[in-house]
Parts: structure tokens; sequence; C-alpha cells
């Protein structure tokens, strides 16, 4: 018997949803924990119960463990689902939900810090024998930085220990770069994430990040399914993926997902989770980055050429059920691509644009498209979250073919009433350097994001 019944969703926006549709049609209870923000919401009328958890800003709702599990309890959940972002890979909620007696759909509260320390991180995937970019420990000052700098190598980067979502991360050409950003970097991450700690690993300016999308039950089964090129980035924050990364070799693939698996089986994990990596094109040698211990804004993409629903398994792995498939059922199918379209300007320097959307009229469906949003005609993006209302998915039978399918979904995108990315990712899916995967993880800020204003400016 299924012990999971009511689920309370400690999240909102289109990940609340995607949360939503998968406990319905696994005849699970849904109730949405939403801020006073979001009362209204769509998640808010589609969830079979709506309990509000506070004020608008997150520091006061949903950054409050004390306040979801109070409202789980309130609520007669016996399970709780973090989505991404938020408490999704803190300790703190998993801790609660442990002394609560309430289920936490994801890794047990030791995994999440286990991972959640990216120097710990990176002694467990050396320890599994996982190939780990060449870097230091915690550094304790701005003198032993700049001499491990100069072991390393200029370029460096600097990483906060503690960090996440592309905050507390520098990249540093010169000893003078450093001696410039090592104070204000600590004084920031410390604000960010209640720890200064921060470390050097060299940085590989020609480089793709490539992650590996792995499931693993109370069983001790688990299989991966295969992986995600999300090189496009801007701030070291994603705004294009692919599946499956279209320049790994079979060998290549099939060492990382290996790698990936080791990890997952060393340090006990149990849930979905995705395990990042560095691919230094020049070499080819790939390096552990870092593991999300939570479901990914991108994992449409892999469901798309798996068929695989992450999000039903990741909720029966949390129930004590089985794995229902083994490695040798999943196969990659097809490319898909997703895009991420933000309320924001990029013309003024992807400035948040919050306000009432007047018209919403996304592509029409059809075959291998697909949509995740929870906006529409006369909704109001609050000004207190991320900036993200879609995710545009295209799946194609090879990459050419998604290429075009993503190209022409969103030059039939209307959106009116904010300002948002997509004339910024018309321009990017449309690049020559795009459409012959020509790409690393600086290609976005150093050749589109420069040709894009001038176009502008011309």
């Amino acid at each position: 018997m299924n012990k999971i019944s009511r689920v309370l969703i400690a999240n909102r926006g289109e990940i609340a949803l995607r949360i939503i549709k998968a406990c319905k049609e696994l005849g699970i209870y849904t109730v949405l924990a939403a801020s006073e923000a979001d009362k209204n919401s769509l998640p808010a009328k589609l969830a079979d119960s709506v309990v509000c958890i506070g004020p608008p800003l997150p520091k006061d709702s949903y950054l409050r463990p004390e306040y979801l599990v109070t409202a789980a309890l309130g609520m007669s959940c016996n399970a709780i689902h973090p989505g991404y972002g938020f408490l999704s890979e803190r300790a703190e909620l998993a801790e609660y939900c442990e002394k609560s007696g309430i289920i936490f759909i994801g890794p047990s509260s030791m995994n999440i810090k286990d991972m959640g320390n990216k120097l710990a991180a990176r002694k467990l995937a050396e320890k599994c024998g996982v190939p780990t970019i060449p870097g230091s420990l915690k550094v304790e000052n701005l003198e032993e930085a700049v001499e491990i700098g100069k072991q390393l190598g200029f370029p460096v980067i600097v990483k906060a220990a503690a960090g996440g979502g592309g905050r507390g991360m520098a990249i540093i050409k010169t000893v003078e770069q450093l001696e410039q950003v090592f104070a204000p970097l600590s004084l920031e991450v410390q604000s960010a994430f209640g720890d200064a700690s921060l470390y050097l690993e060299r940085y590989f300016s020609n480089s793709r990040h490539v992650e590996v999308q792995i499931l693993r039950d109370h069983f001790d089964h688990s299989v991966h399914l295969f992986e995600r090129d999300c090189s496009v980035q801007r701030r070291h924050q994603k705004v294009i993926e692919e599946a499956p990364c279209s320049i790994l070799t079979d060998q290549q693939r099939q060492s990382i997902c290996k790698a990936a698996l080791e990890l997952a089986v060393a340090i006990g994990y149990v849930s979905c989770g995705t395990v990042e990596f560095l691919l230094d094109q020049t070499t080819q040698n790939f390096y552990f980055l870092e593991m999300n211990t939570r479901i990914q804004v991108e994992h449409p993409i892999t469901e798309e050429i798996t068929g695989v629903d992450i999000v039903k398994e990741q909720i029966r792995i949390a129930d004590d059920q089985p794995l229902r498939l083994s490695q040798t059922d999943v196969a990659i199918k097809g490319h898909a691509i997703e895009c991420r379209i933000n309320a924001e300007s990029p013309h003024l320097n992807f400035a948040p644009c919050p306000g009432t959307i007047k018209t919403w009229a996304p592509p029409q469906g059809g075959r291998g498209l697909r949509l995740e949003t929870h906006c529409y005609s006369g909704y109001l993006i609050p000004p207190y979250y991320d900036s993200l209302i879609a995710k545009l998915i295209v799946k194609g039978e090879d990459r050419k073919k998604a290429i075009l399918g993503m190209q022409s979904a969103l030059c039939d995108f209307k959106i009116e009433g904010v300002q948002t990315t997509l004339p910024f990712l018309r321009a990017l899916v449309k690049h020559s350097d795009f459409i012959e995967s020509n790409l690393s993880t600086n290609w976005l800020e150093n050749v589109l994001m420069p040709q894009f204003r001038e176009s502008r400016n011309g």
C-alpha cells in the first residue's frame, strides 16, 4: 500500500503546476503552500487545496521551513515536495520533515548536506575516483589565495563552498584582479549563504557544462537517464539546455554516466538527482562540478528523449517503491531543446520586468512541442520571485529538426505587456554557432551578447 496520500507543494509557478499534474495522475491529493502574492495563482486554482504560508517575500514564506511543516501537519499532509529553488537543497526542510514524521520527496538531509557544500562534495567525488577539477581546499586569506592561484596558473575561478544558483563565483585572470575581488566576494557569500568559505579551481576557457540525470531507490537500484548539455549560460545561469549532448562520443557518454552513478551509489543517495560535470573541449577530459539533490528546471528535455516521467519516479521513490525500470529499458530517442523564457529586458542588461501580461499567445501545440508555464493573459507577474515565466520545449527526430522546431515556436510565441527574453532567444537559436554546436560556457557572454547589442544599436 502506498504511504503518500496528501502532498504539500512547497513551491510556486510552473514547477508547482508540474508537481500538481504528477500527483493527480498518481491519485495523490495536493495542497499548495502559497504566499499572499500567489493565493490566486494558476497553481492555487488547480491544486485540491491551498494554504497561505505568509507574506510575499520569500524570507517570510517560502524560505521558512517551520511554516511549511506546520502547514503540512495542519492540512493533514504526509509528504512535502520542495520543487527546485527555495528550500529544495537546504537540509533544514528535510530535517524538519524527518523530525515531524513527514515524507520529504527528495533525498535525506544527510545526502543534501554531503552535496550542499561544494568542497565536501569535491572530497567525496575524489574518494569515489570521479575526476575533479584541479583546485584547492578552503582558502583562509588573500595571501593563500594568491599563492594557490599562481600554483594552479591563471585564469582561475573563485567559488563559494556553500554557493549555488550561479552566485558566489568569479573568474580571475590576474593576481591584481584576485586582490581586488577576494574580500568583497567573501562578504557577498557570507551575506548570501551564511558561510564565507572560498576555494579556487583552474578555469577552463573552452568547456561544456554536461549533467547526468540519475534515479536511485531504497532497494539499491539505480539508473541514469543520460545527459544534458547546459553550456549556454549567462552569469553561470542556464539559458538553453539540450538532451543529449551533441558532441559526446559513445565512450564519453558511457564514462560520464558511469561516474555519476558511482558517486550516487557511494554516498547512498536515494531520489532523483543530477551530477554536473565540466568537459574541457581542448583535452576532452571531464571533471566533477557538483551534484544537485532535487528536480532540475531542465528535467523536461530528459523526459522527452527517454519517455520517463522523472517527477512521478521521484514521488514513487519517496514512497518506498522500487524503480520500475532497469538501465536496459532506457534509450535515447530523438533530440530535445528547452528555452527558458524570462520576464526580463535583454536590452537593459536583463533587468527583471514584473507587471501584467496583456497578451499571452503561445505557439499552438503540435507534435514535439511542450510548454511548462503558470502564465496567462491578465496574469500579474509579481516582483518578489525569479523572473522565469515559461519553459518552451521542442523535440525532434534529430538536433537539426529540434532547432528548426524551436525557431518556429519562438517566432510564433507572442507576449505583450511585459518585456521578455523572447527576442534574445530568437536570435540565439538562429546563430550559426548554435546551429553548428560550436559552443562553450562563455560563448553567450563573449560572442552572442556583444553581437545582439550591436544589432540593437545599429
